[in-house]
């Protein structure tokens, strides 16, 4: 009896730790950096913190929606730099348009080089890698092109409001991101679509079955990652005060990231985007902890790295054990 209560015990345990692990290591990580560094618990330094893993957070949304579907997407950092150049480039000088215009057309810029993603990987079978990485160097090079390789400065208040401004206290990044989370989150678990998204990523075969369109599932997913990275790019954009032609460069490895970190399977079909956004806070606060404390950018990315490839044997493991 003791053996059998023992056994059930440890299965128990790892029960919770296989379902809260995350958060069991979000918590001890924020411990151990409020002790290691007495500046990371200010104030200006949370808000701080917000304010950087806003945009990363947004990225991650769109990506969970695509790791979600067992897809991956690659050209996220130079469609962001797209977005942001097409948005800055109606704000700038005496004919400037209203930064409500320049955001739209940040967020079509985005959906579009999405669209043609999902297109392609949809319609074409042509494997998300592939495709998603040949939109990297097609994006990057339209963005070169269309800034005549230049950054593109000079923007109105109005539109820096988007990426320095805030309200009641709060930056307007981070409440952006809040509602692109909060709109995602009801989407994903009380949705029809959301359950869709699921089925789709967890065996496509029974979706289609199940009369579920799955083309048009895996092209909607993609065309919902352009659209956010649209969103990314003007609020870089926004903050940074000009469009960088090389703006978002490994912003993809930061959003997979976080995503897998998250728990959502690369496999599909398996994760939770409250858990994303517990993947997002854990990268911004490792990189500003190390920040803190001196660690060179160097060393960051090594760790960073490092904690992709362990991310994905726990995921791996996980789903041997399952």
């Amino acid at each position: 009896m003791n053996a059998l209560s023992s056994k059930v015990g440890e299965t128990s345990m790892a029960s919770t730790i296989a379902r809260y692990g995350i958060v069991i290591s979000f918590v001890l990580l924020f411990v151990v950096l409020s002790v290691a560094s007495p500046n990371f618990l200010s104030t200006n330094n949370l808000i701080n913190v917000l304010r950087q893993v806003s945009i990363n957070g947004v990225l991650a949304v769109g990506m969970t929606f695509v790791i979600l579907t067992a897809g991956i997407d690659l050209s996220i950092g130079s469609i962001l730099a797209l977005a942001g150049a097409a948005s800055a480039s109606l704000v700038t000088g005496p004919d400037a348009f209203n930064p409500a215009v320049a955001f739209v057309v940040g967020l079509l810029a985005g959906s579009i080089c999405g669209a043609i993603n999902g297109f392609f990987i949809a319609y074409f079978r042509v494997p998300a890698f592939v495709t998603t990485l040949g939109m990297l160097s097609v994006a990057r090079g339209a963005t070169l092109l269309y800034s005549g390789g230049r950054p593109i400065p000079n923007l109105s208040a109005g539109f820096r409001w988007l990426g320095q401004g805030s309200v009641v206290g709060i930056p307007v990044p981070v409440i952006i991101f809040a509602i692109v989370f909060a709109v995602a989150a009801v989407v994903l678990r009380y949705t029809v679509y959301g359950r869709r998204i699921y089925a789709v990523g967890g065996n496509p075969r029974s979706a289609k079955t199940s009369g579920i369109d799955v083309s048009a599932t895996i092209f909607s997913v993609y065309v919902i990652m352009g659209a956010l990275a649209g969103v990314a790019g003007v609020m870089l954009t926004a903050r940074t005060t000009s469009a960088l032609p090389q703006a978002g460069l490994g912003y993809e490895l930061d959003a997979i990231a976080a995503v897998v970190i998250g728990g959502t399977s690369l496999t599909g079909g398996v994760g939770r985007i409250g858990y994303t956004l517990v993947g997002v806070l854990i990268i911004g606060m490792i990189s500003n902890g190390l920040d803190l404390m001196g660690v060179s950018s160097y060393y960051q990315q090594i760790i960073k790295g490092s904690i992709i490839v362990l991310a994905v044997l726990i995921d791996r493991s996980r789903s041997r054990a399952d």
